[in-house]
């Protein structure tokens, strides 16, 4: 295993050990945008994602001299099973630039990223593999975006502290733009889901990819496990035991721990300039397929619960379904409904006037990044929401003072949906928690 291979793993273990810590102090907000990392299902079905493609250059070891997508299709539909192809549009327009040190996570280059590498443009992306991208879709298969270009949406120091990135939101819209144009006008294709390059989400001026992805329509399509494809090891053979040992391993302990799970794979050469999940995509299928477990889209995933914390057996599952079919932001970013917290003054604005909280705050951001809505910054992701309840009178304000993390109580909450519905809500209770107020509104709407 190379040195950094070793170091990856380590910083993945510590970044697992103290996830909770670090999501325990990390505010979560309400968001129309949601970030998708798993789904709550008892049923043992599972989404595997293949970032970077298409790619129409052999496979390292050149497997029948099949194109890497090729081969990743062709393992897929053996086994019956569906992927979803995040995909990229053309890096033949990033130069100039020069190749990264082989092995390190800049390999493809020290400015941009290139697919399958720099120089061979041409061999990846949608522009020049459309039977690629024809072939995905005749297959079933499902495609997001992974933007056109595939530049970082804002900086990155640790990591890619030499990287290009986009400047602004408009650029980073444009980017997705061009893609999904793309596939719309050549392939008559719509797609609904993105995950930014390199899970980057921070855009210049107090933009986030969330913003982004709000105006174009899109679900945050993140991963809740890791197939290992894209990591280098010492030899080819140790980097194709990793694609499917881990899940060997895990499913012998428990047979249910994929359940719902995204899984994230790679459709190009990874930091070795190797492709080791063209020989272990049919392994992790083998395994997948002996626990009984059926691959699906990530669309598909969504089917069996489009929440992370909620299941179809939840009381609450049907109320919150409807709210959410019809644009409601009752949901945070994390995907969860958490419906036993007490719901606050800044959610319930959002619960109310969301939809149109984003476009007065997106516009207010764009003008004025560090201006303020009364006492709240414009920066924040409820700013919009609240001056529209506010302007609305749905919400009580103290001068031009707006208490956003007061609880909501049943008085407060009655009168709001008697003003934004014109029918009471009838709840009771000195705290109103997310629950009550999810399946209140459904009633009212």
């Amino acid at each position: 295993m190379s040195l950094l291979t070793t170091g990856i793993g380590l910083a993945k273990k510590t970044k697992r050990k103290f996830k909770k810590v670090i999501e325990g102090n990390k505010p979560v907000y309400l968001s129309k945008v949601r970030r998708l990392e798993r789904v709550q299902t008892d049923e043992k079905v599972c989404a595997m994602t293949f970032d970077d493609g298409p790619m129409n250059k052999p496979c390292s070891n050149d497997i029948n001299g099949a194109p890497l997508t090729l081969s990743l299709l062709q393992s897929l539909e053996k086994y019956k099973a569906r992927g979803t192809f995040d995909i990229v549009g053309d890096t033949s327009n990033n130069y100039p630039d020069v190749a990264g040190e082989h092995g390190s996570a800049s390999w493809g280059g020290v400015k941009f990223d290139h697919y399958p590498d720099i120089n061979e443009d041409k061999l990846g992306g949608a522009v020049h593999c459309p039977e690629l991208v024809a072939r995905i879709l005749s297959g079933g298969h499902q495609i997001t975006n992974h933007t056109y270009s595939h530049v970082l949406f804002g900086k990155k120091p640790l990591v890619y502290g030499k990287r290009t990135y986009l400047q602004n939101v408009d650029e980073v819209v444009d980017d997705l733009q061009k893609l999904h144009d793309l596939l719309k006008e050549k392939f008559n294709y719509e797609m609904k889901f993105s995950r930014p390059p390199h899970y980057v989400d921070k855009i210049e001026g107090g933009f986030t990819s969330y913003d982004a992805y709000e105006k174009m329509g899109y679900q945050y399509m993140a991963a809740s496990y890791d197939g290992a494809g894209w990591l280098p090891c010492a030899t080819y053979e140790e980097e194709v035991k990793a694609t499917y040992e881990h899940i060997a391993k895990l499913l012998a302990e428990d047979p249910n721990a994929l359940c719902g799970q995204i899984i994230f794979q790679k459709d190009g050469y990874n930091m070795a300039r190797r492709t080791p999940i063209a020989d272990g995509l049919p392994q992790q299928l083998e395994i997948l397929n002996q626990y009984g477990y059926k691959v699906v889209t990530v669309e598909e995933l969504c089917e069996y619960s489009p929440f992370t914390d909620i299941g179809k057996k939840d009381e609450i599952y049907e109320a919150a379904l409807k709210l959410v079919e019809k644009g409601y932001v009752i949901v945070y970013r994390d995907n969860k409904i958490k419906p036993e917290m007490p719901l606050i003054m800044g959610e319930l604005a959002m619960m109310l006037c969301g939809n149109e909280g984003f476009a007065i705050r997106f516009e207010a951001l764009k003008k004025n990044p560090a201006g303020f809505f009364g006492n709240v910054k414009i920066k924040h992701p409820y700013s919009g929401a609240i001056k529209a309840a506010a302007d609305k009178g749905y919400l009580p304000l103290q001068g031009k003072k707006f208490n956003m993390e007061a609880k909501v109580n049943a008085q407060t909450f009655n009168n709001a949906c008697e003003k934004a519905f014109g029918r009471n809500a009838a709840v009771k209770g000195n705290v109103i928690d997310h629950k009550t107020a999810i399946i209140a509104l459904a009633k009212l709407i």
